[in-house]
């Protein structure tokens, strides 16, 4: 099971001397990591908190963004988003490490908090303002003691082909955990190598994973997004409590309006955290028997949503 989220934030890596710290106290950020033979020069830097780690002990990370194909002209082809919600999920105990420049660092910081992991994120002086601005957000943020929603129970073998088909489904929205045996408890358990899912239809994993939606079925999927393929949710939950975290990775420049979220499960109550965002209400707020929907009116990088009976 992933780990709860985070008691610690994501913190940027920082390879320069403490000669350095008025630029980050002014971009808003107290937390660094540092190599070790940066350690003894920070220390005693008033204002900043120093942890001291290896970064090449790091899983590597993509850098959050889309990529809209502009040389295909196929009215057909979806923006390609880079996203890293698998390798959380493959390994959630790791240490990662993004290498990001500009407003890529806010989502980094945003995608590696909704996942609860330990991340670095090594980031350009353009980087850090935005960076600051989104660790305050995340500060704010009530800490998340639920596990995650699941609808599909993934049998991963840690090969290459079953890494990819967990990346489609996290790009579809497509609620999983990774299980050892069939989880009864579960709508529905996928294995490649089996009758339903063999190896022959892995080397298309885009297949395997509509195949794996369309045995789930769109009515049992326990969350659904409407209005862009550029946003990535993730969810936590209980019976009575449901987050859903929302990013949108094209960033804060290419803002989604009117995005529509449809949850199973009946919550009257809601409460919005918009990062950037004057947003404090969702519209359209439907509790049906089974269900609730809502707007959410604009968003420009994450945002959090925490529903409650």
């Amino acid at each position: 099971m992933l780990l709860l989220l985070a008691v610690t934030l994501p913190r940027l890596f920082w390879d320069a001397g403490p000669e350095s710290a008025p630029t980050l106290k002014e971009a808003g950020i107290a937390q660094i990591a540092v190599p070790a033979a940066r350690a003894d020069a920070w220390k005693g830097a008033a204002g900043i908190t120093i942890d001291v780690v290896d970064p090449q002990s790091a899983v590597k990370l993509v850098a959050p963004s889309v990529d809209y194909r502009a040389n295909q002209g196929s009215a057909s082809r979806s923006p390609w988003i880079n996203s890293n919600g698998w390798r959380f999920v493959r390994q959630p105990q790791a240490l990662f490490v993004y290498d990001v420049k500009g407003v890529q660092a806010p989502l980094a910081a945003a995608e590696a908090f909704s996942y609860g992991v330990n991340a670095l994120i090594r980031s350009d002086a353009a980087g850090l303002k935005p960076l600051g601005e989104m660790l305050q957000f995340l500060r704010d943020v009530p800490a998340d003691d639920m596990p995650p929603v699941a609808d599909i129970g993934f049998q991963d073998d840690g090969s290459f082909a079953s890494g990819e088909v967990m990346n489609l489904m996290t790009k579809a929205n497509l609620l999983y955990r990774v299980v050892k045996a069939p989880d009864r408890n579960l709508k529905l358990n996928a294995k490649l190598g089996t009758n339903e899912y063999p190896l022959e239809k892995a080397k298309n994993p885009g297949f395997v994973a509509q195949l794996i939606r369309s045995n789930l079925t769109d009515d049992k999927r326990s969350l659904r997004v409407y209005g862009s393929l550029v946003v990535l949710a993730r969810v936590t939950g209980t019976g009575d409590r449901l987050r859903v975290q929302l990013i949108n990775f094209a960033g804060a420049e290419r803002r989604v309006d009117g995005l529509r979220v449809r949850v199973l499960g009946k919550f009257a109550k809601a409460k919005l955290r918009a990062a950037g965002s004057p947003a404090e209400e969702l519209l359209d707020y439907t509790v049906e028997p089974d269900a609730t929907e809502f707007t959410l009116p604009e968003l420009k990088s994450y945002a959090v949503i925490d529903l409650s009976r």
